[in-house]
């Protein structure tokens, strides 16, 4: 043990009290209470077995914040997907609270066209993970983009699986907030029929939220997609299942036509547009489809401005277009975005 003379500046060893001076020494002991800085964790590699069961085989995607890798389950013997976050953001606490959140609302998740979440876990070196049903099959963007537009009654068909995972998940409580193509994917059936499957519920919300999760996903914070977005969310409003409805309509004259419903000189321009509610109408797009009127007022209503006039659940809305693709009547009147005569400059701020 050593100190230092505050006065003549000298070292003393194994005394408390400078020879010279007769001050009390300051010690030189190095500070010991201070935290080691976190190590990051190695990424997951193949043939790394996590949780003792799911053995990984290779890494299928990558994104901003997670990494998938597809799995065996070494119990069942069924492929899974795992999703762990990257290793840049192991001590990320807000990103990590978003992945925990998403497995538990995953985990209530009980549809086939709705993808759950069947466990959480974390590696020796802490990096977070879930696990998931391995979707074997073609993202609904890629289909798109392949297909430059996909047919009115192959739409329909998708449509109506994608209302019904979003319905799940809308029963109990939870509303996806960035439905989107890309979330999408659309699987071979053993009968040789296909089956659309909403994917990732990473900014998923539920309608009553606890004080943890609004922190989460506060009000006023813009998160999603904006190609997407519905008005109420691009101006950071409290957000219901409707949301949800009005991606789908987006995504349904995405998928008839191959190009948005909204145009603009700029991004700007186009946002105006959609919070105007101008929409682009499906048989000008594509005059040469002979699209009937009533799909027409199917998703103008679908893309209503205010949200009243949408329709009140996805299993609606699939309803309603497959009646009116099949010739039938139609439940709604379509909207024309204005509300009781109120500017739209001044709806913006509403």
């Amino acid at each position: 043990m050593s100190g230092r003379c505050p006065v003549c500046g000298k070292t003393w060893p194994n005394v408390d009290v400078c020879p010279a001076d007769g001050v009390t020494l300051l010690s030189t002991l190095p500070v010991t209470n201070a935290a080691p800085p976190p190590s990051t964790p190695k990424p997951i590699v193949p043939d790394q077995v996590l949780g003792e069961r799911y053995r990984v085989q290779r890494q299928v995607g990558e994104g901003g914040m997670s990494v998938v890798y597809l799995a065996l389950d070494t119990v069942t013997g069924e492929r899974v997907a795992v999703k762990a976050l990257s290793s840049e953001l192991s001590s990320d606490t807000t990103a990590m609270a978003r992945l925990k959140r998403e497995a538990r609302l995953g985990e209530r998740l009980k549809h086939p066209c709705a993808c759950s979440i069947t466990a959480l876990g974390e590696t020796d070196d802490g990096l977070m993970y879930v696990v998931m049903p391995f979707l074997d099959g073609e993202i609904l963007c890629d289909r798109t983009a392949r297909m430059r537009q996909i047919p009115l009654a192959e739409t329909v068909a998708l449509v109506r699986d994608i209302a019904d995972g979003l319905h799940a998940a809308h029963s109990v409580g939870i509303i996806h907030r960035d439905l989107k193509p890309e979330n999408v994917m659309v699987c071979a059936k053993p009968d040789g029929g296909e089956r659309a499957v909403v994917m990732d519920f990473g900014l998923a919300k539920q309608h009553r939220p606890g004080a943890d999760i609004e922190k989460l996903t506060m009000t006023g914070v813009v998160l999603g997609t904006p190609e997407f977005m519905s008005p109420e969310q691009l101006r950071g409003r409290t957000l219901d299942a409707r949301t949800d409805i009005y991606s789908l309509a987006v995504m349904t004259f995405e998928m008839l036509t191959g190009v948005l419903p909204f145009i603009g000189r700029t991004k700007q321009d186009t946002m105006l547009t959609r919070l105007q509610g101008q929409t682009q109408r499906l048989r000008h797009v594509r005059p040469e489809l002979g699209f009937p009127q009533a799909v027409e007022e199917v998703l103008a209503k679908g893309m209503s401005v205010d949200r009243n006039k949408r329709y009140r659940t996805a299993p609606d809305f699939a309803t309603a277009l497959t009646a009116a693709a099949d010739g039938g009547p139609v439940d709604g009147t379509p909207s024309s975005g204005s509300a009781g005569g109120v500017p739209w400059w001044k709806r913006l701020f509403e």
